[in-house]
């Protein structure tokens, strides 16, 4: 992190979290962040669910929830990025405050519950997304959705034609009963309906589905079945978690989801889990704590064969993405892999 950045994040931490939030989008807008940038070399750039990435490292959804920083964000050294969620309506989220920084902690907690601007918004802004970058979209339900499993469908029919990957997000702690949609026979209802929307597009895009950590051993097993039969692309482990062991921070009861560093464990521990009932047989992606390039190697090592983040550029700035990438790479070098997809599962039972 430069200096201009550390002062940069320690102005705008003066500010509620939302706000900091939306000071750091006009901030990318504006060219007043760290673009790099492709980081990549011939260790990182590999090819995931069909898509040819220049570095492993993504951005989360959530952090450009609207889709306004693209450009920008495709500069920044990220190998891919999603955007979104992205709901059939506009709507407002929840009530503020819905985002809290828990400092001593390295986490956050939010509670927006898929506040965004629409499909049709969305669209526009993504039918002039900068060419050659690897963008996805979050797909969200709306709140008061008659039918929710449609939602996820409708928004990838009307905007997957500007996109390269999508996510099914079911989930999100921050809609009531949204997480109801995991369950088996739901989950296969939903994704056969995303499934065929995707197929109906002329070039059809990957499928990823995005998953919770706080899932027992038999509701993820039944989740490795689904996705294996669906045809689904890649698995996201994971979203937030409800978990509040070990925290310290005055917010910590605050409801909403948990993200940063104490959920790595959690979320490395499902991605490893994953890996073993999955066998190699769906890439995954794995996010949650990772703040460092050895948080990153870990999940690379647990069964990841890429990795997101969000979370810790609230404290570290735009640039980590790029200075994990390069610390990726140091750390494959030091191992005596040529290239990312050798470590890819190599300490998996370290986790089990």
């Amino acid at each position: 992190m430069t200096l201009i950045e550390r002062m940069g994040l320690a102005a705008l931490h003066r500010f509620d979290p939302e706000t900091a939030h939306g000071l750091a989008i006009r901030a990318l807008r504006a060219g007043l962040t760290p673009a790099p940038g492709p980081v990549t070399s011939s260790r990182l750039r590999c090819r995931v669910a069909g898509l040819n990435l220049p570095n492993p490292v993504g951005l989360a959804a959530g952090f450009d929830k609207n889709a306004t920083a693209l450009a920008p964000l495709s500069r920044a050294g990220f190998g891919f990025i999603e955007v979104g969620a992205i709901t059939p309506r506009p709507q407002p989220g929840n009530p503020r405050p819905r985002l809290f920084r828990l400092r001593e902690d390295k986490a956050v907690i939010n509670r927006f519950g898929f506040n965004n601007d629409g499909m049709e918004t969305a669209l526009q802004r993504l039918s002039k997304r900068p060419a050659g970058a690897v963008i996805g979209l979050n797909l969200g339900a709306n709140k008061d959705s008659a039918d929710r499993a449609e939602d996820f469908a409708r928004v990838l029919a009307h905007c997957g034609r500007h996109l390269d990957f999508a996510t099914v997000n079911v989930s999100s702690p921050n809609t009531e009963k949204l997480r109801d949609l995991q369950g088996p026979k739901a989950l296969s209802a939903l994704l056969k309906g995303v499934i065929e929307a995707r197929n109906w597009l002329q070039n059809p895009i990957p499928v990823f589905l995005k998953i919770a950590p706080d899932l027992t051993q038999s509701e993820l097993g039944d989740i490795a079945e689904v996705a294996l039969l669906s045809g689904l692309d890649a698995i996201i482990a994971t979203n937030t978690t409800l978990s509040r062991e070990g925290l310290t921070n005055p917010h910590k009861d605050e409801a909403g989801g948990l993200s940063g560093a104490p959920l790595f464990d959690k979320s490395t521990r499902v991605l490893a889990e994953l890996a073993d009932m999955t066998d190699g047989n769906i890439p995954l992606i794995g996010v949650g704590g990772i703040s460092t390039a050895k948080d990153a190697y870990a999940k690379i090592c647990a069964g990841a064969s890429a990795v997101q983040l969000y979370s810790a550029l609230v404290y570290q700035g735009l640039s980590l993405s790029g200075e994990i990438a390069k610390g990726l790479d140091q750390l494959l070098d030091a191992d005596g892999y040529t290239h990312i997809s050798q470590a890819t599962g190599t300490k998996k039972q370290d986790w089990l």
